[in-house]
């Protein structure tokens, strides 16, 4: 797709939805990390090497065809979502931890996501002759799609406190409603197989949206965190950013490729009610006489 809608506002959507995030983040954030370390550490753990590994196995299991099974990977590699703390606060989690989970994910995603991608190309041997993947200098652009409006953003924050409260809320919004009409362009551009991308992402995408979620509860329910925290654990880490993914799938600097980010524009999708179910199933209901 080399249309403007991706060339120019995939990553511009991008760069607001990390602005934001940015406004949304102090340093504290970051050394927020020794009131939870357990949780944190197993966070991170399933985070950068379990789910890759069970999404590994999953496409391997699944018999997806190469691109497909590389886009899975790259959905696998990118870190928590904004979403994540909206659910996590619906749903009873800890979103002191969930914005710290996600400010810590961001900052290592730049350097672990080229790596899983180039490790997926590799080994799918995909690309008919050309080069595929994410070396260093679309590593580079990675860095500056992510860290870079990071950064701006929380600084922003660090000046204007205020305007960064007031401006949050609308850019989010803004952001997730391009990014809604760019998945609806990412799949209408392979409508002629969107049929077939269902029943073999359909399910990959559900299956392995719900290990997520199940696999970051259970994991920090094992380190003894509480259930508050293992809410937070859960979304973290069930809920992946599919606009990284999809900008990093579409981008012509970048992977270049459509079949590539059908997984995360149908996971995109799929996310929201099987967060959604998760979360109506470990809400606790609130104490008699509580407000």
């Amino acid at each position: 797709m080399d249309s403007p809608l991706v060339t120019v506002m995939l990553p511009a959507v991008l760069a607001v939805i990390m602005l934001g995030l940015g406004l949304s983040l102090t340093v504290d954030d970051f050394r927020r990390v020794a009131a939870y370390p357990r949780a944190v550490a197993v966070a991170l753990g399933c985070q950068l090497v379990l789910l890759p590994a069970v999404c590994f196995g999953l496409v391997l299991l699944l018999g997806l065809t190469p691109e497909l099974a590389v886009g899975m990977m790259l959905l696998a590699a990118s870190p928590g979502g904004t979403m994540a703390n909206l659910y996590s606060h619906l749903f009873g989690g800890d979103v002191a931890l969930n914005i710290t989970l996600t400010a810590i994910n961001s900052v290592l995603a730049v350097f672990t996501l080229p790596l899983v991608v180039n490790l997926s190309t590799a080994y799918f041997d995909v690309g008919d002759g050309r080069e595929v993947g994410l070396r260093f200098e679309k590593s580079v652009q990675v860095f500056a799609l992510v860290l870079v409006p990071v950064a701006a953003g929380m600084w922003a924050r660090a000046r204007r406190p205020a305007f960064a409260e007031r401006a949050a809320r609308p850019m989010k919004v803004l952001s997730l409603a391009i990014l809604a009409l760019i998945i609806v362009g990412a799949i209408a551009a392979e409508a002629g197989n969107v049929g077939e991308y269902l029943v073999d992402v359909g399910l990959a995408t559900v299956v392995f949206s719900s290990l997520s979620l199940a696999t970051g509860y259970v994991a920090a329910r094992a380190a003894r965190a509480g259930h508050a925290q293992a809410v937070a654990v859960c979304m973290e880490i069930g809920m992946h950013n599919t606009s990284l993914s999809l900008t990093i799938a579409l981008g012509p600097s970048l992977l270049d490729s459509t079949e590539m980010a059908v997984p995360s524009a149908v996971y995109g999708i799929v996310v929201y009610f099987t967060a959604g179910a998760a979360g109506l199933l470990l809400r606790r209901p609130l104490p008699a006489g509580a407000a």
